[in-house]
């Protein structure tokens, strides 16, 4: 089966904050917490679906251990589940993501994420003065317990009244990942929370995350589905990184995830999109600390990546914008480093690219997103017009 990237199905239009004193004429750095690709399906049902047969492996197995156990279908009683994206006694009305560092407004004692309430001076539920905002770590501990059992319960299977009582409170309660609904579920509060710029919350998720794919990867060997899932996760941890302001990290975060997927064949389209990001965002925190040669090397790697895509994939409009802007980094970084003739030549092969690209009327977001590079290549190139005449 075709290997799937199922958390990265996100253009790269850049949704995470620019740090301060970037350089506004750059290039957007590329996000996976924005709008998801118009040419393909939500990553929802993407991670529902390559995630069925493990899930269904696992349940076979527990089956076959013992006939006295079974496992128990990973239905959440609160109703939060990666289908619908509920909004559950657990979560926070502001950034509609599970509670975190959950915190009590004084009087009225309704509860929010301590970041988000922060920014309020009244109650956003019933308008009342804020006096004083209170840790509620009674509460916090009931949601770090949720998070940690949600859709992992594997129990034996109580056949009759005696064995129940047998079982008794000393019954041990097994966790064990029997469905990939939960990284789903975890990817889907951090980018909630991601989006209402509670970074922290964000990042807290997706480490969780990490961390479960982590232990598969140890039981299971690096499969293409795990590295995928990896690979994702973690270019995910250093864009809240990079929005927190800890750029070391970040590039820390994003080389580990071109290094998973850097396992895994290059045919598939959602995983070279992924990787080629991911090596670009490198490209972005070298070229904003100054390191431009640097910034150019993860540039060309990133272009490289997508230029051997397109061999395969020549008619898909995504992966010819995709080249083009790579093409216009690398030239980019080839202007501020004085090889301006080269230079030159990159931002006139992204303009032909960009210029002989049709899209059809429902791919607006892509045709947005042209409109934007082409732009920005044509001011670079009248920047140089006008330098060259003065």
């Amino acid at each position: 089966m075709t290997p799937v990237c199922p958390f990265a199905k996100a253009r790269p239009d850049d949704a995470s904050p620019r740090k301060p004193g970037e350089n506004s004429n750059k290039l957007p750095a590329e996000c996976p917490f924005s709008k998801a690709r118009p040419d393909d399906a939500s990553s929802r049902k993407s991670v529902e679906n390559s995630s069925k047969p493990q899930a269904e492996n696992d349940g076979n197995k527990a089956k076959n251990d013992s006939n006295d156990s079974a496992t128990i279908s990973p239905k959440c009683p609160f109703g939060y589940d990666s289908q619908t994206f509920k909004i559950g006694p657990l979560s926070c009305v502001i950034c509609q993501a599970l509670l975190f560092e959950t915190s009590k407004c004084v009087p009225c004692s309704h509860v929010y994420c301590k970041a988000c309430v922060s920014r309020f001076k009244d109650c956003p539920l019933c308008g009342a003065d804020i006096e004083k905002i209170e840790a509620d770590t009674n509460l916090q501990s009931v949601v770090d317990r949720f998070i940690e059992g949600h859709a992992r319960i594997k129990r034996s299977h109580v056949t009759s009244d005696k064995e129940e009582g047998e079982a008794g409170e000393n019954k041990k309660v097994i966790y064990e990942d029997v469905s990939m609904e939960r990284g789903s579920f975890l990817v889907q509060q951090a980018m909630r929370a991601f989006r209402a710029q509670n970074i922290e919350s964000a990042k807290s998720r997706l480490s969780i995350c990490a961390e479960d794919i982590r232990g598969q990867i140890e039981r299971m060997g690096n499969t293409s589905d795990l590295c995928s899932q990896l690979g994702a996760v973690l270019g995910m941890l250093g864009d809240c990184c990079r929005a927190m302001g800890d750029s070391a990290s970040a590039v820390s975060y994003f080389e580990e995830s071109v290094e998973f997927l850097m396992k895994l064949p290059m045919d598939d389209l959602e995983i070279t999109h992924t990787l080629s990001v991911s090596l670009n965002k490198i490209g972005d925190l070298k070229y904003y600390d100054g390191d431009l040669q640097a910034a150019r090397s993860y540039y060309v790697r990133s272009l490289n990546v997508r230029r051997d895509a397109i061999k395969h994939h020549s008619n898909v409009p995504s992966q010819i914008l995709d080249v083009a802007v790579s093409l216009a980094k690398v030239a980019d970084v080839d202007r501020s480093i004085g090889s301006e003739d080269v230079a030159v030549d990159g931002f006139q092969e992204a303009i032909k690219l960009l210029e002989s690209l049709t899209l059809k009327p429902e791919e607006a977001g892509l045709e947005q997103r042209r409109l934007s590079v082409l732009e920005f290549v044509n001011s670079q190139l009248a920047e140089k017009q006008t330098e060259s005449t003065l």
